[in-house]
């Protein structure tokens, strides 16, 4: 009985010590805005996390040398994003909340509760936006609705359709980095 008892102590021991096969950083970092305007104090709380994980690979993995290079291997990098707004907490890919300009004009661009809000300069409300189910948005103003999405510069692209020429003509919002 005591033999057992030994043996299934020093298996468990063994189970710990066993080599780790992958390097693996986790970083989350939390930021909270308050925004003041006519309708009152609003908090808004982006949480974005990032997950590194790297497979260590050895060079020589069949060699009898005790001590073993470790080879490059490929970082795989995953990022979420959870806001919170208004107490609802959406999970976002992107965030696509910056500042656009289009022909002078700046608008801005932020997450609400199910999608974004485009507003004017001095905080005026433009117009919305709504994500559809193939990772595009519906842009609803007070007298037009358009098809839009962010092109690979991160620019909005709205696409119009013009009943009386029968084309669809783009209007793209060049997102402001400064």
């Amino acid at each position: 009985m005591k033999t057992i008892l030994l043996g299934l102590t020093a298996f468990l021991f063994t189970v710990n010590i066993q080599a780790q096969n992958k390097n693996v950083k986790s970083e989350v970092t939390t930021k909270i805005t308050t925004i003041k305007d006519s309708e009152g104090e609003k908090k808004l709380i982006k949480t974005q996390e990032i997950n590194e994980n790297q497979a260590i690979e050895l060079m020589d993995a069949d060699s009898n040398v005790l001590n073993k290079n470790t080879k490059e291997s490929p970082i795989n990098v995953t990022a979420t994003t959870k806001i919170t707004a208004d107490g609802v907490t959406r999970l976002i890919d992107i965030d696509r909340s910056a500042y656009y300009d289009l022909d002078g004009q700046k608008y801005q661009v932020t997450t609400d509760k199910v999608g974004y809000t485009m507003t004017f300069a001095n905080g005026e409300k433009k117009a919305i936006l709504r994500k559809t189910s193939n990772n595009n948005y519906i842009y609803k103003a007070k007298d037009k609705t358009s098809y839009g999405y962010f092109n690979q510069e991160g620019n909005l692209v709205l696409e119009n359709y013009d009943e009386a020429t029968d084309t669809v003509t783009a209007t793209t919002y060049i997102l402001n980095k400064e």
